[in-house]
This record gives C-alpha cells, sequence and structure tokens, in this order.
C-alpha cells in the first residue's frame, strides 16, 4: 500500500463521513450505534467493501422517502447488524477457530 493509496482512501472515508453528517440526527445516532457495533464485531473487508456506505444509502432513500430510521431497521439495532453480516466471516469467527485447536498445536 503506497502513500497514494493511504491518500485516497482517507478522502473516500472523509467523504463517507460527510454523508453521514448530512443525514438528520435520529439517524447519524443509530448509524455510530451499527458502525460501533460493526467494528466491534469485525466483520473481514468492513472498511474496504461496500458495507458502511451501502448502510448510508439506505438511510439517505429512508430519508427521502420521509420513514423513521426505526421504521427501516426496527428496534434492534444489534439483531438488525447480525442479518446484515450473517454470511459473512468475522475476525472473531477466525479468532475462535484458531483456539479452538488442540492444546500444544499451532494454527497458521
Amino acid at each position: 500500500m503506497g502513500i497514494q493509496d493511504i491518500i485516497e482512501g482517507k478522502k473516500q472515508w472523509r467523504a463517507h463521513l460527510a454523508r453521514v453528517k448530512a443525514l438528520p440526527p435520529d439517524y447519524q445516532i443509530v448509524y455510530k450505534e451499527i458502525q460501533k457495533y460493526l467494528f466491534k464485531i469485525g466483520p473481514i473487508g468492513l472498511l474496504d467493501g461496500p458495507l458502511l456506505p451501502g448502510i448510508v444509502d439506505f438511510f439517505e432513500e429512508g430519508v427521502a422517502t420521509g420513514r423513521g430510521v426505526l421504521e427501516l431497521i426496527g428496534p434492534d439495532v444489534a439483531g438488525f447488524c447480525d442479518d446484515l453480516i450473517k454470511d459473512s466471516p468475522t475476525y472473531a469467527e477466525i479468532y475462535q477457530k484458531s483456539i479452538s485447536g488442540k492444546p500444544g498445536t499451532a494454527e497458521k
């Protein structure tokens, strides 16, 4: 990864955050909770993939139709997130597999 890639990545992240800040306050709160949850669970490729921008797209459509954020995702934010990443491998799962081996054996 070169310096240009890092700079481009920062530009994209700042543009993403600007889109989040343009959402109504209730959407911003829920987005931040979703982001916190996903960063904690750790689906592989979260920052490079389409998941977070897709959530912002979904929220922008909800704002455009005049729906509340909880009408879109339901009352259970964690359940909504789990449904989004149900087919994605997570760092937590990889870690669990790595420590579930037999004692004295190291998996690479």
